[in-house]
This record gives structure tokens, sequence and C-alpha cells, in this order.
């Protein structure tokens, strides 16, 4: 595939974080890098919500692989749809052709698990790609612009009622942003509605919202939405959605025509990975090196792998610094086994946990030391905003979060393209053209 086929060949398949911090670890070393992903961008995922809600535009929060790595002479980039993985001929096989490797890294990542649900899987909305996120921006306008069509209260209801299923982090962050949108948006864009007819609701079937925050963290967040005007419904269970109506297991349902689905992730597996190690949630079992099991050169790293060990009895939390420090050990124990030195188990530091509900609200549990509120804001809007790839980038997000934050109305909010979501069978069929 180059000249440098006289050295080792490394396959990266994804790139997300796990995926840019093995290529930059591999920088300069003997060694061929292949980098594949089936899109030519990497996704700051934790601010999808914001391009969701229109605070952002898609271009600020994705950065260019290409450009990322311009400078380093070892690497090829290549747009390629991973088909499956022969590991027996050391071959991955795409849609560009066979590309054969000395080591692999499937960096892979996750996508929504729907838990076997077709008609939720068909009717509601995930968002964990740029597409999808872009999907959901015109899918809340357009209901928004449906409303306004509609002579009644009851007609309107089902346009103005958001249910987020799921009280992680992307649920409460969406929840947090959609009502930040009706209470300081609404009447100014859409001055024929009433804020009080536009209702978020935020459900869980656990007991408390950021189940993996502590307690404490946890209570204020749901203190916080509630404040907002979010309705939150702990110990919950979602039955079925139609499109139209969701059903609960204990009876209740509402109307809508917004479910924003963010209940869970399943590990994305290519093919040909031995269906013996895959774990619970679709993730590939790995050792303490973060090599697959019964595998010799093949590793995985992020929200795809699960290093299962008495400490971490269902794996690492499917967090961005977990695929980055695992990314990291994972070149360099590359780099080890191909001088033939030893490698380095993995040892994850737990660096805290963010969440941002709204406007000088947020929850920042940083191992012993908790707190809420203003400085737990700042605290989140400088980790996130550092951790954006791209001077550019980091300057067009500081300046939309400035205005939003001195006018209550950031965001344009423009429909650049109908979302027709009967047409979707597969959210990813329709894809969202980037403002």
């Amino acid at each position: 595939m180059s000249d440098l086929s006289k050295f080792p060949t490394v396959v990266v398949i994804g790139g997300g974080f796990g995926g840019i911090e093995v290529v930059k670890q591999l920088a300069d070393k003997p060694v061929e890098v292949i980098l594949l992903d089936k899109h030519n961008y990497h996704t700051f995922q934790p601010l999808l919500y914001q391009v969701a809600t229109g605070s952002l535009e898609a271009e600020s929060i994705a950065f260019s692989l290409r450009k990322n790595f311009e400078g380093q002479k070892n690497l090829r980039f290549r747009i390629a749809e991973v088909t499956s993985i022969d590991s027996a001929a050391n071959v991955v096989h795409t849609d560009i052709g066979p590309i054969p490797y000395d080591y692999l890294v499937i960096a892979t990542g996750s996508t929504t698990n729907f838990f076997g649900n077709k008609d939720i899987e068909k009717y509601s909305m995930p968002m964990k790609s740029i597409p999808e996120a872009l999907n959901l921006r015109y899918m809340v306008l357009q209901n928004l612009e449906e409303a306004i069509l509609k002579p009644s209260k009851e007609e309107r209801a089902p346009y103005l009622t958001f249910v987020l299923v799921g009280a992680g982090p992307t649920g409460v962050e969406l929840a947090g942003s959609l009502a930040e949108l009706r209470n300081h948006v609404l009447n100014k864009d859409y001055p024929e509605l009433a804020k009080e007819e536009m209702k978020v609701y935020l459900v869980d079937f656990l007991p408390k919202v950021l189940g993996p925050f502590s307690d404490e963290g946890s209570k204020a967040a749901e203190g916080y939405l509630t404040k907002m005007g979010v309705d939150v419904l702990l110990n919950v269970k979602v039955q079925s959605y139609d499109g139209h109506e969701i059903k609960f297991e204990d009876g209740r349902s509402i109307p809508t025509r917004n479910v924003i689905w963010s209940a869970g992730v399943m590990g994305v597996v290519p093919e040909g990975v031995d269906k013996a190690s895959i774990e619970r949630g679709n993730r590939i079992r790995i050792d303490n090196i973060c090599r697959v099991a019964g595998s010799e050169n093949i590793f995985a790293i992020g929200d795809v792998a699960a290093m299962i060990t008495p400490e971490t009895p269902k794996g690492h939390p499917g967090v961005a610094q977990v695929a980055i420090q695992m990314g990291e050990l994972t070149g360099k124990n590359i780099n080890r086994l191909i001088k033939g030195e030893p490698t380095e188990p993995f040892k994850y530091n737990d660096k805290g946990s963010l969440a941002t509900i709204g406007r000088n609200k947020a929850i920042a549990d940083l191992g012993k030391i908790k707190f809420q509120g203003f400085f737990a804001w700042l605290i989140w809007m400088f980790v996130h905003l550092i951790s954006l790839m791209g001077g550019r980038n980091k300057i067009i997000v500081f300046i939309n979060w400035v205005a939003s934050y001195m006018s209550y109305n950031g965001g344009s909010r423009l429909i650049i393209r109908k979302f027709e979501p009967e047409q979707l069978v597969n959210k990813d069929t329709q894809v969202a053209q980037a403002d």
C-alpha cells in the first residue's frame, strides 16, 4: 500500500478518541500505520447535544482526520467501511478492498442500544453521530413549526412534548438544553407559542439521574432539572413507542412526536471477531494490555472493549478518558512488542466526571472533591474547550458560548434540509448535511 511496507503494518479501525491516540503514539516509529474510518473527520461527541439543539454548528465539533495528522509521515488514512476481519490471514476486508496487517486495533466505539425493540428503534431518535444530531435538530424545529399551524392546544401538544429516555449525561444535558430553549428562546423565535405548552420529560428505569455520579451530584442535577421545568420520571420503564404515543410499563402514556433515545449503548463489533470473546453490551473481552482474548496481535480499546477484572466486573465506563488512556497504552505496547520489550498493563486513571445541566449549572465529581453550580459549570466549559481538536474550533465554540450567554438566544436554528422521519428505516440511511 506504500513504500513503508518493509515495516510492520498497524491497522487502526476508527478515528475516535482511542484510535487517534494509538496513531499519535506510533508517530515516527518504525511502523506503517493505516487509519480507517467511514468518515474523514473526528467527532467531539460530548457536544453533540449542542448541535442537536442548534447552539453549535456541526463543523465546530468535527475536525479533519487528514489535517490532524498532516505531519505524520508513517500514516495513511482511508475512508472505508470494514466488512469483516480475517484473523487467520491477518487481513481486514473493507469496501475499498482487503488490507493486510501485522497488528490490528479495533477502536470502533459504540452505537445506540434499543434492546431489541424494533418500533422504538424505528420511531425514536438516537444521537451518537453528527448526522443523527442534525436529524434531531431538524425534527425538533420542524415540529415547532408544525405546532404553530395547529388550531388547538390538544393538537399542538404532541409536537411540543419532548421525551428523553435515559438519564445519563447525554439525556440530562439534552433535557437541560431543551428546557433552556423553551425558557429563553421559544417566545422570541415562536411568539405564537406559549412556553407553558412545551413539555420536557426525562425518563429512566433507574432510581436516580446521572447513575454513575455521586448521590450528591445526582440529587443536585435532579434539583436543577426540576427548577428548569423538566418533568423527571424515575423508576419508569418504557414499554413501546409508535411515533405518536410512548407507553410505560406502569400503564402511563404520553402523546408525543419527539422521543429521543439515550437509554443505552452497545459496542460496534466487526464481523469476524470470535463470538466467544463478546461480553455483555456487545463488547470484546480484552486482557490487561487491551489485547483481544485468544489473539496475539489484535487489540480492542474504548467503548467496544471490556476488560473484565475483580475491580471492573462490567468493564470500564464508556467515556472518552478510558478510550484515550487505552489508546495511549496500546500504541506504546505495540511498539514494545515490535522491539521485543515487555509490555505494560493498563491502569485506568479516573480523572472524574462532569455534566452540565444548563446555564451556570453543572455537576463535578472529581475524586473526593465534589461540587455543583457555577464553578462546576466553568470547569465543564474549560475542560471541553481544551479537549476540542483544532484551534479554529476552540475559538468558534468559545465565541458561540459567549454570545449565547450574553443574549440568551445563541444559535441560528436553520432548517437546511427537510427531515422525513417516515423514510427512516436505518437512521444512517438519511445522512444529514452539515450546515
